[in-house]
């Protein structure tokens, strides 16, 4: 979902929650009818001579305070499940170039680039934590690596996808999807290619970043916005 419509859709839930927190403040107090009261009559008579129920309600500033004692406590964890909707979908990212995130080793340590040559070859991938910790191939390339990184989740059930050397494809244990060098969807059943990053090289760190242009594979906006 583009980040326009989920603004909207934070806005508009937002919005609901406040006119239902005002239809929930006015649910408890009995509307006052000014006809039903006689003008000089005492206004703490529930009841009038005969007995008859007047509509008057005692007390308002009492009843106003706990009206907003109940929306409070509705309002407090209604904010809260939006808070976690909006972190859901805009996360913050650790620090780094351009909004670069450090890529990390199995254990989560940052990896430098001449950490990284001194035990990969030219074509040579392997998996390191990206965008979020999620898995991504960095592929060497010469006496560097390539400046986009692969990510390895499967696009059809989530799998982590190897890379086969000996046909030269991303193939997915799983369910049998196949991917070309590039992470290009070329077998089903995965409906889309995997995910693209950038990779940079800062102070000899390497840094990966978010890939909001078009997919060079496709020609398409990625999917992973």
């Amino acid at each position: 979902m583009p980040r326009s419509q989920r603004s909207r859709s934070l806005a508009l839930a937002a919005v609901a929650i406040l006119a239902g927190a005002c239809l929930l403040s006015s649910a408890f107090v009995a509307p006052i009818r000014p006809q039903q009261l006689a003008r000089g009559s005492s206004p703490v008579a529930l009841q009038s001579a005969s007995g008859e129920y007047t509509g008057f309600v005692p007390d308002m500033q009492r009843r106003t305070l706990m009206n907003l004692l109940v929306v409070a406590i509705t309002a407090v964890p209604a904010l809260v499940v939006l808070g976690g909707y909006a972190f859901y979908f805009y996360p913050p990212l650790p620090g780094g170039g351009a909004g670069g995130v450090p890529a990390g080793d199995v254990d989560g340590n940052p990896i430098t680039l001449a950490t990284w040559m001194k035990t990969h070859k030219e074509g040579d991938r392997e998996l390191v934590q990206g965008l979020k910790g999620e898995p991504f191939y960095l592929i060497t390339k010469g006496d560097s690596i390539k400046d986009f990184a692969i990510g390895a989740v499967c696009t059809h059930l989530g799998c982590v996808v190897p890379w086969n050397k000996a046909v030269n494809r991303y193939c997915c244990p799983c369910h049998g999807s196949q991917y070309d060098e590039n992470g290009k969807v070329v077998r089903g059943p995965a409906p889309l290619s995997l995910s693209l990053a950038h990779v940079a090289t800062t102070d000899g760190n390497l840094l990966v970043s978010p890939w909001p242009e078009t997919d060079f594979r496709t020609g398409l906006q990625p999917w992973w916005k």
